[in-house]
């Protein structure tokens, strides 16, 4: 990558009542940004972005992200449980193109590992145009726990829907791309 090309956005957003109303310290948010701090080589800037748990404008703030804002990969925290107000899911599913099942399937069999209650989580991820979206728990330790599971994947995943090409910290995680895979320049 030259030194001329602009950073990748990465879309972060923290979905709770509570945060978007500053009752409640944004702990989710910074994890995912200090964790992808430590994975990524590649130049980036966060897009950040403290919601309410309301399904229409968590879609729209999906979608601006992903269609407005250019970001090809965008995490979120929060919303992924079983009580009532918790609709980040539904949400992502309601504005990806393709569903990606191994993301959430992954994330589950790893946090089981610590917690029974891990198969009360919906976390899951899909794709929206040049955009993967991942919907991570809201716990700091769990973000860590899932986004160690599966980024892996997410450099080739990018590549595959034509977005930037994500280069990684080996020594922190590392990218998993066939041999066959597309390399920049």
């Amino acid at each position: 990558m030259s030194s001329d090309a602009e950073p990748v956005r990465i879309g972060f957003v923290t979905v709770s009542d509570r945060a978007s109303r500053g009752e409640y310290e944004d702990l989710g948010g910074p994890a995912m940004r200090e964790w992808m701090g430590k994975a990524l080589v590649t130049p980036w800037e966060a897009e950040v972005r403290v919601i309410p748990d309301e399904r229409p404008l968590v879609e729209a703030t999906l979608r601006e992200l992903c269609d407005e804002a250019g970001c090809c990969l965008v995490l979120t925290t929060g919303g992924t449980g079983p009580a009532p107000r918790d609709i980040t899911p539904e949400a992502t599913e309601a504005v990806c193109d393709k569903i990606l099942d191994g993301f959430g399937e992954q994330m589950r069999a790893v946090s089981l590992k610590f917690v029974p209650t891990a198969i009360l989580s919906r976390q899951m991820a899909g794709v929206r145009g040049r955009s993967l979206i991942i919907n991570l728990p809201g716990k700091p330790s769990a973000i860590a726990d899932c986004l160690e599971a599966v980024f892996p994947a997410v450099p080739y995943c990018i590549d595959l829907i034509e977005g930037p090409y994500l280069e990684t910290d080996e020594s922190f995680v590392k990218a998993f791309r066939p041999k066959h895979a597309r390399r920049p320049g």
